[in-house]
């Protein structure tokens, strides 16, 4: 599994309830995206920054996602440019599920 973490520094804070409106317009997008294994959206608490982590099944998967379209559509929604770090996750706790998953 790989996650990245991708964030934006925004021009101006935004509330909660307006990240809120943001993410819930945006998440369509993500439902069922190949390769893409789950999306949380995430906002600081001054506002000042946004954005998403991202649970992959390949960092294939991630880039194809990365280099097309999606820039230019977040950048639009956001006024600026992702900052995307990188991870491998070889292993995960899920207390919902119950337990650890560990990639091979």
């Amino acid at each position: 599994m790989f996650t990245t973490v991708v964030q934006f520094r925004l021009p101006s804070p935004i509330s909660i309830d307006e990240a809120s409106r943001r993410f819930q317009s945006s998440a369509p997008k993500y439902v069922k995206l190949n390769g893409l294994i789950r999306k949380h959206y995430i906002v600081s608490p001054d506002g000042k920054v946004a954005g998403g982590i991202y649970h992959w099944s390949s960092r294939a998967a991630a880039e194809e996602v990365y280099s097309g379209e999606w820039r230019e559509r977040v950048e639009k929604l956001y006024g600026a440019k992702p900052e995307i770090l990188w991870f491998e996750s070889p292993v995960s706790v899920d207390n919902v599920a119950g337990g650890t998953i560990a990639v091979d």
